[in-house]
């Protein structure tokens, strides 16, 4: 019998631990750790913030979620994790395991930019449900008294989605309280050109974020990184200065205190390297899925930015890594599989949206071209993003990781979550493991 925990309850965390229980017999036991008791549909916070939906309608109580279902949930923060002799520490009690899965999401590097943060600094942003809500009273407060809106993304951010969403929600809400004539609005991004998204761009990307965000009468600042914030203006390294009344900032991401305090573990961000499998190079009994792990940019910035871990990568972590840990325990007798970290990303603006479609996300570091990306722009963007979010809150309600139905969508728009793996890489994989024994 094997003891797997789950560290993470959230996009990653919850459906891995569903899957993990799916796969593998009673008689191995799962327990899913978190330090918050709610799971969180994270892409709707945007819309948490300007009160377009409360952040109750998309939370569920995840002790609930877990009863009944052969899962041990335990609510705590992991203070500490000794991957030599397989514990971890939550609160002031130690639990022992044979298998850890980080499934931890961002932790924000708030520390990045003088001045950037709700709490300490001048900005807000829609990375956590607690700062989604503080986002959100102090747009309440900027209705009263509009003027000068900054939304953006410091150096060293990497998922941009949520800032595109900021920027044009904020344009639509303003619009429908005949507020935005007294409000001007600057988008400052460290990307190269906007709609590269961290990944070099996908299609047309660029320029259907470019042409709505001049149709919106928004103003563009490419390439440019924000060097300090004070409560009313924002300093960018080129010597401008931006006047602000309101800022959303998308900060960096980093790995949880409790890994980057791991000697090995980790990069300096506190990001896990992984192998194919989704296990740790030197730690074989972790594994570890979305934010937290490591992963290479596509190509090189003039302005340091990180590569996106969308849901849908995410999610097809987390099943790589339920599949392969119940291969090495013995319960599938088959190749290993990896992550296709293909995607689907939806930004919604309120009365249209643009449709991201990357397979993969990362494109072939040998030719720079992925096998299929496009974007596409309209209204049913904004429809489809809402019956998402309801689809995927009802699966986890009914305890799925990826449904028949889903794969079959999947399969059907010409997209995978994993693929097995080849035999010489699976060879030397057993050849990292192993130390070069086979």
């Amino acid at each position: 019998m094997a003891h797997i925990i789950v560290i993470g309850a959230g996009l990653g965390g919850l459906p891995t631990a569903y899957e993990l229980r799916h796969l593998l017999p009673k008689q191995h036991r799962i327990t899913l750790i978190s330090d918050k008791p709610e799971f969180t549909f994270i892409p709707s916070l945007p819309h948490v913030a300007f009160g377009l939906t409360s952040l109750e309608k998309i939370q569920l109580n995840v002790e609930k979620l877990v009863k009944n279902r052969s899962i041990d949930w335990v609510l705590g923060q992991v203070a500490a994790l000794n991957p030599h002799a397989k514990q971890i520490t939550v609160g002031d009690k130690t639990i022992d395991y044979d298998y850890a899965v980080i499934a931890t999401g961002a932790s924000l590097k708030l520390d990045a930019i003088p001045g950037l943060g709700s709490e300490g600094g001048y900005t807000h942003s829609v990375c956590n449900p607690h700062h989604a809500l503080l986002a959100r009273e102090a747009w309440k407060k900027f209705e009263q008294n509009p003027g000068a809106l900054v939304v953006g993304a410091v150096p060293g951010a990497s998922c941009m989605g949520p800032a595109y969403e900021f920027a044009l929600l904020a344009d639509y809400v303003l619009r429908q309280k005949r507020l935005r004539d007294r409000v001007s609005i600057t988008f400052v991004t460290p990307e190269p050109y906007a709609g590269h998204l961290g990944i070099g761009g996908m299609a047309n990307s660029g320029k259907l974020v470019t042409e709505l965000m001049q149709e919106r009468n928004v103003e563009l600042i490419e390439n440019a990184a924000i060097t300090q914030i004070d409560a009313e203006r924002i300093c960018l390294a080129d010597g401008r200065q931006l006047p602000f009344k309101y800022a959303m900032l998308l900060p960096p991401f980093c790995g949880a205190k409790f890994l980057r305090d791991v000697p090995g573990l980790t990069d300096a961000k506190g990001f896990l390297p992984v192998l194919p499998t989704y296990q740790h190079p030197a730690f074989p009994s972790i594994y570890s899925l979305g934010v937290t792990v490591q992963l290479a940019p596509p190509e090189s910035t003039p302005i340091p930015i990180g590569v996106p871990k969308t849901g849908q990568m995410t999610e097809s972590m987390g099943m790589a890594v339920a599949y392969n840990l119940a291969r090495e325990l013995g319960e599938i007798e088959a190749a290993p599989v990896t992550p296709t970290l293909e995607a689907i990303c939806m930004a919604d603006f309120g009365d249209t949206g643009i449709l991201f479609v990357a397979n993969p996300v990362l494109p072939d570091p040998v030719t720079g071209k992925r096998r299929r990306a496009f974007a596409a722009r309209g209204w049913w963007v904004s429809w489809i993003k809402t019956a998402f979010e309801k689809f995927f809150l009802a699966k986890m309600r009914l305890g799925m990781s990826i449904p028949w139905f889903e794969r079959l969508g999947l399969w059907l728009l010409g997209l995978s979550l994993t693929k097995p793996m080849s035999a010489s890489r699976e060879q030397n994989l057993e050849m990292k493991k192993t130390g070069g024994r086979v």
